[in-house]
């Protein structure tokens, strides 16, 4: 996975950061009972719900490294109309697309 320039760039200025940052997110995955691609649409989910477009297009390319199909990650965007309402799934939609396109 192709990571954005700043946040490598960000590692390499805060290595020590970004080891415990990346520690963290490991400790919490191996915490609970969901396997990886549960946990992978839950995330995808929350990026959705917070309107967080660089988060949406990471989990778009953790849920392909996760074997979740272009359908399925296309149906976690449509389910949020009737959550978050017709414009944001219209702009989730457009940011999964933005990472499906080049796949």
């Amino acid at each position: 996975m192709d990571l954005p320039k700043v946040y490598k760039k960000f590692l390499e200025d805060k290595t020590e950061i970004g080891e415990a940052y990346r520690e963290l997110g490991h400790a919490i995955h191996r915490s609970g009972p969901l396997n990886e691609r549960e946990r992978t649409l839950v995330k995808l989910g929350m990026a959705m719900g917070a309107r967080l477009e660089g988060g949406v297009h990471s989990h778009v390319r953790k849920a392909i490294d996760a074997e979740i199909t272009p359908d399925e990650i296309r149906h976690a965007a449509v389910l949020g109309i009737t959550t978050l309402g017709f414009p944001a799934s219209m702009a989730n939609m457009t940011w999964v697309q933005d990472i499906l396109s080049g796949e």
